[in-house]
């Protein structure tokens, strides 16, 4: 019985290690360089140096701003981010047969590690030798109730007409479903996007006196910040290298062109967002001239 909960240990490592062992080694460090330089372009992408995140961290936008903010970024992305990870589970299934009988499951294996923080699990076991968890500590409730906190009623949530560029983000992301290569790499870059600016909506919430030290902003961020409980940089890590067994050479530049595209699309929404706030938040942000963005 030790024997077998000592293999119950370190689950990321063991479905890393399940990972690369379904393809040739030279295969997953050609994939692996890849990747890298897929992370190296978005890291240099000017959504990563976006002037929102600093106009954010500033604590100078206005309750209506950051509500209009939060309505903008439910769309794009917290409404539909559990159904990308559920998408790409299923789609792992496009793995075989090119990879051996069992391939997919490594990677769903640690696509489940993301889908227990986005759906209320927490580590541990519970009193009764169980899973610890709570639906109603699933990342998306969790938004909604900071919708709650900023006043936003439910007729507001059900009636709001969201951006152009928002919608345009959000449907980014939906039309990749289909395709297992195209869901990961698009939810790879949508973690980045989650740990950048994460931060700093949480700072530009603060600065209006609503607790962040709990919910939504205390569970999104990067594991090092001791001001959060958050793992988004391991989840971010784990899309990469589901992709790096996933890819073959000819799909590179597929793969990358769609990655950029996504970004390019982040970057306009966090333009439009500034382009929408009120004149003198805009102009203390240089988005003159920007508001064709939305």
């Amino acid at each position: 019985m030790h024997s077998l909960m000592a293999d119950l240990d370190q689950p990321r490592r063991k479905a890393i290690a399940a990972m690369r062992a379904s393809i040739a080694p030279h295969l997953w460090q050609r994939n692996a360089a890849f990747v890298e330089s897929l992370r190296q372009l978005i890291a240099t992408h000017p959504v990563a140096r976006h002037r929102a995140i600093g106009v954010l961290n500033s604590g100078g936008l206005d309750l209506h701003a950051m509500r209009t903010i939060h309505l903008e970024y439910r769309h794009a992305i917290v409404q539909i981010f559990t159904d990308a990870l559920l998408a790409a589970q299923l789609q792992t299934r496009q793995l075989e047969p090119r990879l051996p009988p069992g391939a997919k499951l490594a990677p769903r294996f640690l696509i489940t590690l993301n889908d227990l923080d986005e759906f209320g699990f927490r580590p541990g076991l519970d009193a009764e030798g169980y899973y610890r968890g709570n639906p109603a500590y699933a990342h998306y409730p969790l938004f909604e109730r900071v919708l709650d906190d900023y006043g936003i009623g439910t007729q507001q949530r059900l009636s709001y007409q969201a951006s152009r560029i928002s919608r345009s983000v959000r449907q980014f992301l939906e039309h990749s479903y289909g395709d297992y290569l195209d869901v990961v790499v698009l939810l790879a870059a949508a973690e980045e996007e989650v740990i950048l600016f994460s931060p700093p909506l949480r700072e530009a919430t603060r600065a209006l006196g609503i607790d962040v030290d709990d919910g939504y902003y205390f569970v999104h961020g990067v594991s090092e910040d001791v001001t959060a409980d958050a793992a988004d940089d391991d989840h971010e890590n784990d899309l990469w290298l589901a992709l790096t067994q996933a890819l073959t050479p000819e799909h590179y530049p597929r793969v990358q062109s769609l990655c950029m595209r996504y970004c390019d699309l982040w970057d306009q929404f966090w333009t439009a967002q500034l382009a929408m706030m009120r004149p003198a938040a805009a102009s203390l942000a240089g988005t003159q001239g920007l508001a064709e963005a939305v």
